[in-house]
Order: C-alpha cells, then structure tokens, then sequence
C-alpha cells in the first residue's frame, strides 16, 4: 500500500476546509501545533479524513484562535465547544471540523478507569493513544513543519494495513479500545495483527468491558452505529467478541440487518433497526423478562427514554409481525396488523422471513392512505355522536385499502353510510 508523505500531507491540508488558516495560525507558532491520529493516517492512505485533529500546548486557545480567524475569512455560523477540563475544543463551520485537544501524557490508577491527565510533549501525547496507526503526527510549523512523527512500526502497520496496540496492557487499562478495534477493523479495511488480536481475546475473556461504566461502553457503540458502513462496524463487534461479553446472548446478524435496512424508509432510524437486531436473541428469549434485560442494558448506554422504547418495541414485536404478515390475505388486514406499530419493526418483521413484499407494500403504499372524510362530515350527514362514527369511519377505510371504492371524497361518505361493520 503507497503511504504518503509529510509533505504531501500538508499540500493536502492546504485543500481542506480551515486548512489554510489553521497552517497560518501553526507556522505563527513556530511549531508547537500538529496534526495527529486519525487525520493522519487518512491522509497518508490518499483518504479524505472525517475532520482534522490537532494537538497544541494550549488547545482551547488555539480553537479560539481558529475560530476567530474562520470567521474572519467569512465562514457563517463557527462554534467552538470547549472542555477547560480536558483541554480539548471542537471548531465547526459550513460542515467542517477541527478537533483540537492539548498535548497530553496519561496514566490510569485502575483498569478501565477514567485516566489521570498532565501536560505532556508530542512524544508522550502519541503513547496514549490506541494502535500505532493512530499514533503518527505531523507538526504544522517551526523547523520540523512537514516531519512524520510516528509510534514505533507505524508506518508499517499502515502499509500493511494491519491494527497493533501500542502495548501489552493497552485493552485493560482502556477496555473501550476493544470497540475501536472492531470499528478501525470494518472502516479502514485493517486487520489485527496476531499478538493485538490475542491481546484482545484475553482482554475480553477476563472481563476487560465490566471495569468500564456502561455509559462509555454506549458512547463508543454509538461512534459505531455512527459509521458510514454500521452493518460492517457492528459485525466486527460481534465476530470480536464484544457483544457477547457485554450480555451473553446478544448477537447481530449482518445479514438479516442488511435486509432489514433495505426496507427501511427514509424517516426510519437505522440506529434503532440495528439496536433491535441487537437485542433480537434477548427479546425471544422466554427464559427471563426480556424487556428487564433489555431496559438495563439500553438504559446503561444512555439511550433517551423516546430512543429506549422504540428500540424495546421495535425487538419485542418483530417476529409476531412476521406472522402476521403471512397471515395477511387483504391489504385491509394487512393495514390492521401493522399500523400501530414502529417502522423499524415493520421492516425488520419483513426482513426475518419471507415476508419482504408485504413489509414494502405497507411501508411504500398502505401506510400513507387516508380518508378525505371526518366524523364532521357524518354528523353532518346525521349519524349520532358516539362510537359509530369510528366504526363507520373504519369501514369506508377499509373498503378504500381494498381497492373497493372509487376515489373521492362521494365514494367514501356512501361507503360509511352504508354500515357500520
């Protein structure tokens, strides 16, 4: 695989959105300003990074000075997001992002635990990170503008495209990396190399992830759901093991996801599709109360109350859907068993067996009917106040589904009038 150069990387740069400025702003500095990590090792595979990372002895500074500059240049609406605590700062504008964090070294008091964080060289700042190819800075100034910065192997790891941790205790002091190497792994295309690889099973198989707080664990598999390819990044998950670890039943089925998501319409939510083929072994598990399981877990990783119950129904609903599509003879039927529930489950109850063509059916035409009447129109017509107007209402809906009335708003008042069911 070609790598790149420093240079190239800073032609590179030149082209990026805030670029420019940012180079300004790093050679005014004479050095102390570098882009690292991800947005490295995207320009040196000829990849257009997400957004540009940054270190600098004083970050949130340095996004204030970003951000001023942008604005200067004309860019509308830049935001800077700044975490004092940390030392870090987003800048966004017209889509584009710098991520700027202060140099750092780390160290952890316990395994999984939050690190304990001081100043720190360009050096110290790439031992902390994940994988070596990550671990790759470029300063954007001074003497050394243009240098590559590297973790030992690192630029062979890239080239050939492999993921090693940077050292033995890297999964246990930080287990969340395990959820990077899987989601690095279905991005990039990479492959662990043997010993990161084993480091990792040992990691799992002596309950690395229980050290984390599941909130973490959360954040991280959002950033996974959050991939251009999620299918891909969630079956590395589970083929990793990660899944398993967190609740022994859990599992994902990247081929039923896949179909399911090919159902999905636009105003669905692929992220509660995925979640819900998640938790799927969970849900038909009658072992135990499946939604106690699933609530503890969705809760732990911090989902909303809103995003928690569409994931929870979504789950707990899809196989029964599947039937009853089969079952479905008219499209009156069909309306009848599908209109009350979530898209996602529609789509994945479709997606689980042979019933494809009624899930479209229902997504792409019958849920989108409505009648042109109300019950105004039949208590204008003379129907009492009361539960028959529903009824009647039901009826004239359920002859248009089938096909059984002309169009119009006539065709449906006579289809109401006629009975009530």
């Amino acid at each position: 695989m070609a790598i790149a150069t420093g240079a190239q990387i800073i032609d590179a740069l030149l082209a990026r959105p805030g670029g420019p400025e940012l180079l300004e702003l790093a050679r005014a500095r004479d050095g102390d300003v570098a882009l690292v990590g991800g947005a490295v090792r995207d320009l040196l595979l000829g990849r257009g990074p997400r957004e540009l990372d940054v270190t600098a002895p004083d970050g949130v500074l340095l996004a204030q000075e970003l951000a001023a500059s942008l604005r200067t240049a004309a860019s509308d609406g830049v935001r800077v997001t700044a975490h004092e605590r940390f030392g870090t700062a987003i800048v966004e504008w017209d889509g584009a992002r710098v991520d700027i964090a202060t140099r750092r070294a780390e160290s952890y008091p316990a395994p999984g635990a939050l690190p304990d964080v001081r100043e720190g060289s360009v050096e110290e700042d790439l031992k902390r990170r994940d994988f070596t190819v990550n671990a790759i800075a470029v300063p954007l100034g001074g003497a050394h503008e243009g240098e590559l910065l590297c973790a030992p192997g690192a630029l062979e790891d890239l080239a050939a495209a492999s993921l090693r941790a940077l050292h033995d205790r890297s999964f246990l002091e930080d287990p969340t990396r395990l959820l990077r190497l899987a989601r690095y792994s279905a991005r990039l295309d990479f492959e662990p190399e043997p010993h990161t690889a084993a480091l990792a099973a040992q990691a799992l198989g002596a309950g690395a992830l229980a050290t984390v707080s599941p909130a973490r664990v959360g954040a991280e598999l959002r950033l996974a759901l959050g991939e251009a390819d999620a299918v891909a990044a969630c079956a590395a998950l589970d083929r990793l093991g990660v899944f398993v670890a967190l609740e022994h039943r859990l599992r994902f089925d990247a081929e039923l996801a896949r179909r399911a998501l090919a159902l999905l319409p636009a105003d669905g939510c692929a992220d509660v599709l995925l979640l819900a083929i998640l938790l799927l072994p969970v849900a038909i598990d009658l072992a135990e109360d499946p939604e106690s399981v699933m609530f503890e877990l969705l809760d732990g990783w911090e989902l909303t109350a809103a995003e928690r119950e569409r994931v929870m129904r979504t789950a707990l609903v899809a196989p029964s859907l599947e039937r009853e599509m089969e079952l479905a003879d008219m499209p009156s039927e069909l309306y009848d068993a599908l209109f009350a529930h979530t898209i996602e489950a529609v789509a994945l109850g479709g997606a689980l067996g042979s019933s494809g063509s009624a899930a479209c059916e229902w997504i792409e035409t019958l849920r989108h009917v409505r009648l042109e009447i109300t019950g105004a129109d039949l208590l204008a017509a003379g129907i009492t106040t009361g539960p028959e107007i529903g009824q009647r209402l039901s009826v004239a809906l359920t002859r248009k589904l089938d096909g059984e009335l002309e169009d119009g708003r006539d065709a449906e008042l006579r289809a109401a009038l006629e009975g009530s069911g």
